[in-house]
């Protein structure tokens, strides 16, 4: 049969040769070798081999290395007269390590990860198939490199390097997701990308300002979706179909997706549906996290109703739907469009986290939900290859983005339900351009327009009635532009010595209109406008003392440009309180020193350390603030604590990152993750306190096993104690969401659980995959998050391929 097959591949071969290719094998069983990654050192010239082993390699003649790269197999960095002389057949040899690795979050182009001075994480797609996460946010959670917050089941907030929210920057496909009321509490938005349509996922770490523009504080999240690829010759149709059951809160999970592939038009079509019920906690653990009464209507009236089982967390479940379309045509060889169109929506998600305020049975909130959260997404682009005087390569992309998102809640014991809806539509228009100056030194720059508009309402609802009247809206009509200019060099002076240097001017205008909340509550302003100028740059160094070695200073800085959110919300932002607008802000910014260490020992062992040092200047924090002299006002029937936010503060955070790849055999390898993060802000008072997003240390070990069918991981999770010392002042109010230390004061408890997970590939088309996630049934909430933690759960997944 593999005599056969590669016969089959020679022939294929032969047929395609009237255009150069280059032929793939595994170099222990000389079997094809498909998804290998070709890229260029010096541009974005990119290719992935077929099921033959097969890709088209014309293009790269030019190239003076070239790199193949597949997840498990040693990385081939070739040139082209190298592999002509071995006729265009290479062979990869069985690798569990990865030295180096494709990425793009870091300029916007392929590249090395060995030419980025700064720290990357791939994600590789190949192991959503056997961790089958809930959702986006546990797959970034599964890197053991960003922390997960949940407020309720239907979140995911990650935290990186001590920041969260609006400071940190998610792209799809290349285009920014942020809109102009992310807000700088707990951000939810990243559910929306379905984790079973992404093809390639990177966290960049540090400021990201220079190539992202606003937000991009403490890192960068870039997701690449799937995407179809052309034929050769024969038109080809292929796909997929997923699915999963979770124990833990009853999920059902259904995947599909489709392929038709042409020599110049590629489709790819994709559907997912999650279902999730109420989910259920560990059974050892503190007793605080019991759901022991939640809220019901008996005779009209809200009643408390003790839980029969308060280990589930009642009010919990949600519902999410995720479609997508991709198209690619091929107008010339040089020349290529693509549109994706990408629709995303949930059920209503009742936040949790409000739902058990209270003390004991007296329940603040009898009702508290997200309506929908939706999000659709139309973006075409073209990319052009061409040496010209002003660039080697060009890619265009313009897009549409809707967001919708609603807050829902009623006080325990009242009639009057608010509804506060927001709208955000988002245009953005990116033209990138790369530039070869000489040898692999090159220079990529472009420009970025975005615009939101922004429309908010708000209802209240007489639930006994049924009569609706108007009520404050959370934010004020508006309109959000941002115009930018950046570049980066690439500087290749050597093997041993690579420097890069990025530079971005971006120019933010806001506009807002308070007069839907005019009658409400009497502003001194009615309209405001705000623009800024930001300047930001970045400073990187690769030094190679020898090839096993790398050490990569950089310094970088970042901005976040005051949003709708930070200039005209109102809102409770914690019981007792009100937060206000104040159009008197201005951008903050950061300061980034680190270091980055990367060491080897052959194809053994692989160590990496990163530190860092961020100051964050003019940060935009709540204070106290005054609304026509008052200091105190009512607030949906509430006497209420004037807040607003404020440039008042400065805040300081550092920590390492430490990651270990060591392969005991060919088929065995432990990984482990460390990260530890110190924050302080600056209180009104001068006083300091933790940062609200500085997670405590986390991290996770693992135990991989890898052969061509079987392929198993036993993974430790575990995070540090906050003890009450260390508890941010914002999280001391909120003891409803921690455990008691011997002093009856609210901490975050250390924990750590293990998981074991598996897959086996039963023939070409079938994947079995199952686990047991926490196998000790252990009860723990993750540091800040409402939703406790699954207990126990037994996962069972599919997939069929065609």
């Amino acid at each position: 049969m593999r005599f056969f097959f590669t016969f089959l591949c020679l022939m294929v071969y032969g047929v395609q040769s009237s255009g150069q290719t280059v032929r793939i094998l595994d170099g222990d069983s000389k079997m094809p070798l498909a998804g290998v990654l070709i890229f260029g050192a010096e541009t974005n010239e990119s290719e992935v081999s077929d099921k033959f082993g097969i890709a088209s390699f014309s293009k790269f003649e030019s190239q003076k290395t070239i790199r193949f790269q597949l997840l498990g197999y040693q990385s081939l960095n070739l040139s082209f007269e190298e592999i002509k002389k071995v006729g265009f057949l290479l062979e990869m040899l069985p690798s569990l390590i990865q030295m180096d690795q494709a990425v793009v979050s870091a300029t916007k182009w392929r590249q090395s990860s060995q030419d980025v001075p700064g720290k990357v994480s791939v994600l590789s797609a190949s192991n959503l198939q056997i961790r089958n996460p809930s959702n986006t946010g546990d797959w970034l959670g599964s890197s053991g490199e960003v922390f997960i917050q949940k407020s309720q089941q239907g979140g995911g907030s990650p935290m990186i390097r001590g920041f969260s929210a609006n400071r940190l920057l998610y792209a799809v496909d290349g285009v920014r997701m942020n809109t102009a009321i992310f807000r700088s509490g707990n951000l939810h938005n990243v559910i929306s990308v379905d984790p079973f349509s992404i093809q390639n996922s990177e966290v960049l770490f540090g400021p990201g300002s220079v190539m992202y523009g606003s937000d991009a504080i403490g890192g960068v999240m870039a997701f690449e979706t799937l995407k179809p690829e052309f034929s050769k010759d024969t038109s080809i149709i292929s796909g997929n179909v997923f699915s999963r059951f979770a124990t833990a809160n009853n999920e059902f999970t259904l995947h599909a997706d489709v392929s038709f592939e042409f020599e110049k038009w590629a489709f790819l079509s994709s559907f997912s549906n999650f279902q999730y019920r109420d989910l259920k906690m560990g059974k050892t653990g503190p007793d605080e996290y019991l759901r022991l009464f939640s809220a019901g209507i008996e005779d009209g009236k809200d009643i408390s109703v003790a839980n029969s089982n308060p280990r589930v967390q009642t009010q919990s479940g949600y519902s999410q739907l995720n479609l997508m379309q991709k198209v690619r045509f091929k107008a010339t060889e040089n020349t290529e469009f693509d549109y994706g169109f990408h629709h995303s929506q949930t059920g209503d998600i009742p936040r949790y986290d409000r739902l058990i305020e209270g003390s004991g049975s007296a329940l603040k909130y009898a009702e508290w939900y997200y309506g929908p959260q939706i999000w659709v997404m139309n973006a075409l682009g073209i990319n052009h290859r061409g040496e010209s005087r002003f660039f080697d390569q060009m890619k265009i992309k313009i897009a549409h983005q809707y967001f919708e998102e609603s807050r829902n809640d009623r006080r325990f014991g009242k009639t009057d339900l608010f509804r506060r809806t927001e709208k955000v539509n988002a245009l953005s228009l990116n033209a990138d351009f790369v530039k070869l100056i000489r040898n692999e030194s090159f220079l990529t720059y472009g420009a970025e327009w975005v615009y939101n508009e922004v429309g908010s309402t708000g209802t209240v609802e007489n639930i006994g009635t049924g009569i609706s009247s108007l009520a404050s809206a959370r934010y004020p009509d508006s309109d959000w532009n941002s115009l930018a200019i950046y570049g980066t060099y690439h500087a290749h002076f050597s093997d041993k010595f690579k420097l890069q240097i990025g530079l971005r001017y971006n120019y933010t205008d806001l506009k807002a209109d308070f007069s839907n909340n005019e009658s409400f509550f009497p502003l001194p302003f009615s309209e405001t406008s705000n623009s800024f100028g930001s300047v930001t740059g970045s400073l990187g160094l690769i030094y190679n003392p020898e090839p096993s070695l790398t050490i990569s200073p950089v310094l970088s800085t970042g901005f976040r440009a005051p949003n709708v959110d930070d200039l005209g919300k109102i809102f409770d932002s914690e019981p007792g309180t009100v937060l206000v607008p104040n159009p008197d802000l201005k951008p903050e910014y950061a300061y980034n020193a680190e270091l980055n260490i990367n060491k080897h020992f052959g194809q053994i062992i692989k160590l990496d350390v990163s530190g860092f040092y961020t100051v964050l200047d003019n940060a935009l924090v709540r204070r106290p603030f005054s609304l026509n002299g008052e200091t105190e006002i009512d607030y949906e029937g509430q006497p209420s604590q004037v807040l607003a936010i404020q440039n008042a503060a400065s805040a300081t955070v550092y920590g390492i990152q430490a990651g270990l790849d060591f392969a005991l055999t060919k088929r065995m390898l432990i990984t482990s993750r460390y990260n530890w993060q110190k924050g302080t802000e600056e209180l009104d008072d001068k006083s300091t306190s933790p940062s609200r997003h500085s997670a405590p240390a986390f991290g996770l070990t693992r135990l991989s096993y890898l052969n061509k069918k079987l392929r198993i991981e036993f993974t430790s999770y575990y995070s540090g104690e906050v003890s009450f010392g260390r508890m941010p002042l914002e999280e001391i109010g909120k003891p409803h969401l921690y455990a008691k230390d011997e002093l009856d004061r609210p901490h975050s408890p250390s924990w750590m659980i293990f998981n074991f997970n598996t897959s086996y590939q039963l023939d070409p088309h079938i994947l079995l995959m199952a686990g047991v996630e926490n196998i000790g049934d252990i009860r723990y909430r993750p540091y800040s998050s409402g939703i406790v933690a699954p207990g126990r759960n037994f996962t069972f997944s599919i997939r069929g391929s065609f």
